[in-house]
């Protein structure tokens, strides 16, 4: 994945919150670093509904910890982007929000943009206050993302995926995912199905990573508001490996298997590995929405 050098990043889309303490913690906090509580709650659903406080997220962040309203001043411009991972996190957010921006548009809707906060050790948000260890995750309640960082290098310490810029990338584009499923009101199909193989939780789940494959289909067509041009120039058939690669990475199946040593679909909240994988390949080969009816 390579950016367009000369962009200008918006850094508005991004708060920085790392190094900033994230007050006291309302989740399940004796097992929350338990792997096996990370299959209930990776790449998902509002925290809130769990009674937690987050979920899905973070390799030590790159740079310094700001505690300052926007991202590190060094995010300025594509090529910053190339080269440190909270830049690029910032530039992956500008461009997922473009395309939406523009995707809602050409529906007739209208697209309200959704911050995304960095953070480190726990983070506080309208869905309560969540850790680190539950991962990257979308709170409808503020309409915002959170991400650490380090979740990056636990995909690969923990989960068995092999990273890389587009991996982390997919990630971005799936919570984003979930804030689509808020503004159309997706969201509100799930109510208290949230566990199983063929739950609304799973369906949820998978229409997010089919949106992150939309987004990952128009990624190098999409212009920025503020040049014309697109701010990713170029992805790779190996891009799209490492994302199809996270995907299945964070399946329920993979998870549960590497934490327990057996699979269990009555508890599963996100799919599996071959079904994350599927919905997300959909979504790159249509570059269409409306191909994303996981719950048809």
């Amino acid at each position: 994945m390579q950016f367009d050098d000369e962009a200008e990043l918006d850094s508005s889309q991004v708060q920085d919150r790392r190094g900033i303490p994230g007050g006291g913690l309302a989740v399940s906090g004796g097992v929350v670093g338990v792997l096996g509580l990370v299959v209930a709650l990776l790449f998902g659903l509002d925290p809130g509904l769990f009674g937690a406080g987050g979920q899905d997220g973070a390799a030590p962040p790159v740079g310094k910890a700001t505690g300052s309203a926007q991202p590190a001043s060094a995010c300025r411009t594509g090529a910053d982007a190339d080269k440190r991972q909270d830049c690029r996190a910032l530039a992956v957010v500008n461009s997922v929000q473009a395309y939406w921006q523009d995707e809602f548009r050409a529906r007739g809707r209208a697209y309200s943009p959704a911050q995304s906060v960095l953070f480190t050790d726990r983070v506080s948000t309208a869905c309560g206050t969540a850790t680190s260890a539950v991962g990257p995750f979308y709170c409808p309640g503020d309409r915002k993302a959170y991400f650490d960082l380090g979740f990056f290098d636990d995909m690969g310490r923990q989960l068995g995926a092999r990273g890389g810029p587009f991996a982390e990338a997919y990630v971005v584009a799936h919570e984003y995912g979930h804030h689509v499923q808020n503004l159309l009101g997706t969201t509100d199909k799930v109510g208290g199905d949230r566990q199983g193989a063929d739950s609304a939780s799973v369906k949820l789940e998978l229409q997010a990573d089919c949106y992150a494959g939309v987004w990952a289909h128009h990624a190098t067509t999409t212009p920025q508001p503020s040049t014309g041009r697109p701010l990713i120039t170029r992805l790779t058939d190996q891009d799209i490996a490492l994302a199809l690669d996270a995907a299945q990475s964070v399946g329920d199946d993979r998870i549960q298997q590497r934490a327990t040593g057996r699979t269990n679909p009555e508890t599963w909240t996100h799919g599996s590995s071959a079904q994350r994988r599927q919905w997300f390949t959909t979504g790159y080969r249509t570059g269409d929405m409306t191909k994303c009816d996981t719950f048809g």
